[in-house]
């Protein structure tokens, strides 16, 4: 008998054992530590709020080299070329032509022209306006088939540094127009609507003026500047000149009368002088007269 109730007493404790432990998991204060650990591991693992958080390294990779910025709107490098040729030539008309020809061929134009005639010279200015590409290849052309040269002076200014700064500031005051723009519109009274107005034109002015800067920087940039002077001596001299003796010595005949024509004029230009002279003789051979009465 006492052999039996030994195993029934220990069946029914251990049944009462897992019973309470059972209770003891359906608790209120195992349910509710069971949902806090559930919801901080959710929470260890939900992606981040912010980009910062997402542009934070990986502890557990290795550090990757960080990476410039690639620069928009890259601005070429800008060089103005200008140019000043003087060239002898022995027949204007003709070189002329040939100069005509060189533009042609380098897709260039004059963009003004002057012609001067005078009694020692003949002089014919050219302010010629050349593709950047061509300007080295318009030089050259000159230089060999035109005449004899007797100046040239190249010159290059980069004017990169200027195009940038104007650049920057121009978008700068592009993004300034607009905001005050959207200021404007939401003005509530007069006075700021006037004083908004008023900076809006001033931007818009300032803006005007950049972009008329970066479009001249541009053309002269496109389009390089020469000044070619073609230049041909009259010489009159007894070695050099082609004039027969016939022609020399009407123009010698010439000159000394124009040069006694000047002196004649110039002793009748002292006339007030010459009618006082005659005076003061008088007077003084009167008084003269008188004394020796």
């Amino acid at each position: 008998m006492i052999k039996l109730f030994l195993p029934l007493c220990i069946l029914l404790l251990m049944s009462a054992c897992n019973k309470s432990e059972m209770e003891a998991a359906n608790s209120p204060a195992i349910k509710m530590m069971s949902e806090d650990k559930v919801a901080e591991e959710v929470y260890q693992v939900a992606p981040p709020n912010s980009i910062s958080e997402k542009l934070l390294p990986d502890k557990n990779k290795s550090p990757q080299p960080s990476i410039a910025p690639k620069k928009l709107d890259t601005i070429a490098k800008k060089v103005i070329k200008n140019g000043n040729m003087r060239i002898q030539v022995g027949d204007i008309k003709k070189a002329q032509n040939q100069v005509a020809d060189i533009l042609k061929k380098n897709e260039a134009y004059i963009q003004n022209e002057q012609f001067q005639n005078t009694d020692l010279d003949d002089n014919l200015d050219l302010v010629i306006r050349i593709p950047h590409k061509n300007f080295d290849a318009l030089i050259n052309s000159f230089s060999e088939g035109v005449g004899s040269v007797l100046s040239k002076n190249i010159s290059s200014d980069d004017v990169t540094e200027e195009y940038t700064d104007v650049s920057v500031k121009l978008a700068n005051k592009k993004i300034y127009l607009e905001k005050y723009r959207d200021m404007l519109r939401s003005a509530s009274t007069t006075k700021d609507m006037i004083e908004i107005q008023e900076t809006i034109r001033e931007l818009e002015d300032e803006i005007d003026v950049a972009e008329g800067r970066l479009r001249f920087i541009d053309d002269r940039v496109n389009y390089s500047t020469l000044n070619l002077s073609l230049y041909k001596e009259k010489v009159r001299s007894s070695a050099t000149s082609k004039i027969g003796f016939g022609s020399r010595f009407a123009d010698s005949v010439t000159e000394g009368w124009n040069s006694f024509v000047s002196f004649l004029l110039g002793i009748i230009s002292f006339w007030p002088f010459l009618l006082l002279i005659p005076i003061l003789i008088y007077l003084w051979r009167k008084w003269r007269t008188g004394r020796k009465k």
